[in-house]
């Protein structure tokens, strides 16, 4: 049954909000009158309008637009699909017992998969209806536990890779927040006293006609530029950062600026790290699960952030179906870590490429936090360096005019 989204006031007048199953939209509305509520909006949850059956079923015509999921939200939900399909349950009766403790958004999107899987599509099927949701590497992923009979173990697999992507997320958000909030703090603070404190205080040494230091003119020149043309400064940026917004929206453009970036001297490195580590942590658990090998790359390309990787994946892919092996393909793409092509070509050797890739994306990830860690480090004491060395130049400019009076007055 679809889900819908309901208002509606009890009997003392609160408000109350939720979500419920019903066959029609008659229906809903007469299980709130059986529950002694009033209804006030009754709507169909995310799936109805936007993402319904094609012609042929099992295959659901998607679109991008739609409800989003929270990256903590789908972690919970993978995790406890995983934990309750282990304990032997269905899976209707497991996307109904944790939708019963998401929030009403969150809830809807579960009990709309639960409809379709209750109307004979699979749970990879029914999951496509949100591919803004659950990925092409996470659709495959099911399916491919499902064929195989072992769907339990393949959202064990999938809890963990997300709950790793979420962890790495939040880790570099972390790291990089208190750095940001001190550069943009000290920024403001800075701006603030170049336009307000700064021209009082040299408006002193102005009035007397005297000869002042390089360092005092320079710090009323660049006073006086705030002043008068420092909200014109701010909405040139502000424009400046949204034109750069819009170009990157145009996929040509967004792909020569990931171009540079793969390939520029300085984001060379970091890039490659990232793009491996996810490329292959996706390949590995897709192998693992027993998604064939061309399916699986497909999906680890399409997970891939830059996208001018992901475009080599795509011709890597293809050397694959023509023959080739994973390794040579690898090394021809030329945007992959040595070591990430040599445990390939060890993982083909042995017949072993899922855990071979598994140790390479744990090794990939280890660098790539080292990284991160020793940037951040880095980066603490270079804002506090920068900003207190603009200080300095600050306070030395209106000392200096100070100390050359006080030279005067003791001649």
């Amino acid at each position: 049954m679809p889900a819908f989204r309901f208002k509606a006031l009890d009997d003392a007048g609160k408000p109350q909000n939720g979500i419920l199953e019903a066959v029609s939209l008659t229906a809903a509305r007469q299980q709130l009158r059986a529950r002694q509520l009033l209804p006030v909006e009754v709507v169909a949850s995310a799936k109805t309008e936007r993402t319904q059956t094609a012609d042929k079923p099992g295959k659901p015509r998607v679109t991008k637009a739609g409800p989003r999921m929270p990256l903590a939200s789908l972690t919970l939900v993978t995790r406890q699909m995983a934990t309750l399909l282990s304990s032997g349950l269905r899976i209707e009766d497991a996307l109904s017992t944790i939708a019963q403790g998401m929030p009403p958004k969150v809830a809807g999107t579960l009990l709309n998969v639960r409809a379709s899987v209750m109307e004979g599509r699979s749970f990879g099927d029914a999951l496509a209806h949100y591919p803004q949701i659950f990925s092409d590497f996470y659709r495959a992923s099911v399916r491919a536990g499902e064929q195989a009979g072992k769907l339990d173990q393949v959202m064990t697999h999938l809890a963990s890779f997300v709950e790793n992507r979420a962890h790495n997320r939040q880790t570099v958000q972390l790291a990089l927040l208190y750095p940001a909030l001190l550069a943009v703090v000290s920024l403001s603070i800075i701006t603030l006293l170049m336009a307000f404190v700064v021209p009082d205080i040299v408006r002193v040494f102005t009035s007397r006609g005297t000869d002042l230091p390089f360092l005092t003119r320079a710090l009323i020149a660049v006073s006086a530029l705030v002043r008068n043309y420092g909200l014109y400064a701010a909405i040139a940026v502000a424009a400046g950062i949204f034109g750069w917004i819009r170009w990157l929206q145009i996929p040509r453009n967004r792909l020569r600026w990931h171009r540079v970036l793969a390939e520029g001297r300085l984001t060379a490195k970091l890039v490659q790290r990232m793009n491996a580590s996810q490329f292959a942590g996706t390949l590995s658990t897709l192998v693992q699960s027993r998604v064939p090998l061309l399916e699986a790359l497909v999906a680890a390309a399409d997970v891939t952030p830059n996208l001018h990787v992901r475009a080599r994946v795509a011709d890597v892919t293809d050397k694959v179906r023509q023959g080739s092996s994973l390794k040579r393909a690898m090394e021809d793409a030329a945007v992959f870590p040595p070591m990430l092509v040599a445990m390939v070509a060890s993982g083909e050797a042995t017949g072993n490429l899922g855990a071979a890739l598994d140790h390479a994306a744990t090794d990939q990830q280890r660098d790539l936090d080292a990284w991160v860690k020793a940037v951040v480090a880095l980066a603490e004491p270079a804002i506090l360096l920068l900003m207190g060395g603009m200080v300095m130049v600050m306070v030395l400019a209106i000392l200096l005019p100070i100390v050359s009076m006080n030279g005067l007055v003791t001649k």
